[in-house]
């Protein structure tokens, strides 16, 4: 029930940052034209975080990273590889992870950015499984974290509703077969990379040119309802393949985390693979899609509610812009 390696990697500490201020759908009402029901139907979403002026992801990660080393017991200076995973760094050069890294106190660890949007994290643990089962690092540490509202168009309905802030976090280290990362797997399909893009800010349109700014380039662009038939399809049918190669039945998962984009694909999600709602973990409500951040802020969660505990089975899912995704089947 694992991938052939003899050793993997397993969850040994988790941790979150959340900005302090919460927009409400009540505030939403007063900048565009919707309403809390319209929002609530469509995505169930409630309320989510905003980074503070001031703030930026920086914050985010330093937080959630420490939180989680001090879950794991794992001193800062133990730690051998930082990797974060995001789309909305504070700056294109250098990476967020190696301003993190002295922050952090990780002076020792190799430093990355991953950048699979709403994946990134699912991406993240399949990469560092690798160095782990290799036997190139002990104590990584992986951060999926985003400033969204930093890059929504606030003036547009259809997305401004949808997106969060806030930091995830987990330490990873190495574990016998048969526990941890049982199964993880990618998928990427570039032919639908403009369902979820944001094409301002590159090289193509710099972010301080006339087009870019013209065109509102510099947000996040969304075909919602391609995207919505897509996502449901790729998560379902890889976290199926997951389970078939581990020889376990959907009814045999403790917990189901999917990626929290959106409630409607969160419900899909589940009844294709015929999951109970006790099975299915949810907290888009509060959070609203935070993108890299969404499952480990999801994970600490569960825990906290204790509805995931040590020795669970454990299924984590994500879909995002590329377009990309990835599941993973863990002995938690």
């Amino acid at each position: 029930m694992h991938d052939g390696f003899r050793t993997t990697a397993r969850i040994a500490g988790l941790g979150r940052f959340l900005p302090e201020k919460i927009v409400t759908n009540q505030d939403l009402e007063k900048m565009v034209d919707t309403s809390d029901e319209w929002i609530t139907t469509r995505t169930g979403i409630k309320e989510r975080r905003v980074v503070a002026e001031g703030e930026g992801l920086l914050d985010l990660v330093v937080r959630a990273g420490k939180a989680a080393m001090d879950d794991a017991g794992v001193e800062p200076e133990a730690v051998d590889l930082l990797i974060v995973a995001t789309a909305t760094p504070d700056q294109p050069i250098p990476a967020t992870s190696a301003i993190a890294q002295p922050q952090l106190g990780v002076v020792n660890a190799a430093c990355f950015d991953l950048s699979a949007a709403c994946s990134g994290f699912t991406y993240s643990l399949n990469v560092a499984r690798q160095f782990i089962a290799t036997g190139t690092a002990q104590n990584i540490l992986v951060i999926g974290a985003e400033c969204l509202t930093r890059y929504t168009d606030w003036s547009d309905r259809k997305t401004c509703v949808l997106f969060g802030d806030g930091a995830g976090a987990v330490v990873l280290q190495p574990a016998d077969a048969g526990e941890g990362i049982l199964h993880i797997d990618w998928r990427t399909d570039g032919t639908l990379a403009d369902f979820i893009s944001m094409p301002g800010g590159g090289s193509r349109f710099p972010p301080h040119s006339r087009e870019s700014i013209d065109q509102g380039l510099p947000f996040i662009k969304m075909r919602g309802n391609e995207t919505f038939k897509v996502a449901v399809r790729a998560m379902t049918g890889l976290s199926l393949d997951l389970l078939e190669r581990a020889g376990v039945q959907p009814a045999d998962l403790d917990l189901f985390i999917p990626h929290q984009a959106n409630q409607r694909i969160i419900q899909a999600v589940g009844k294709r693979m015929r999951l109970s709602d006790k099975q299915v973990y949810s907290n888009v409500h509060q959070f609203g899609n935070t993108s890299a951040a969404s499952i480990p802020m999801a994970m600490v969660g569960a825990v906290e509610e204790g509805r995931l505990k040590r020795g669970d089975l454990l299924m984590l899912t994500a879909f995002g812009g590329g377009l990309t995704w990835g599941s993973a089947l863990i002995r938690f």
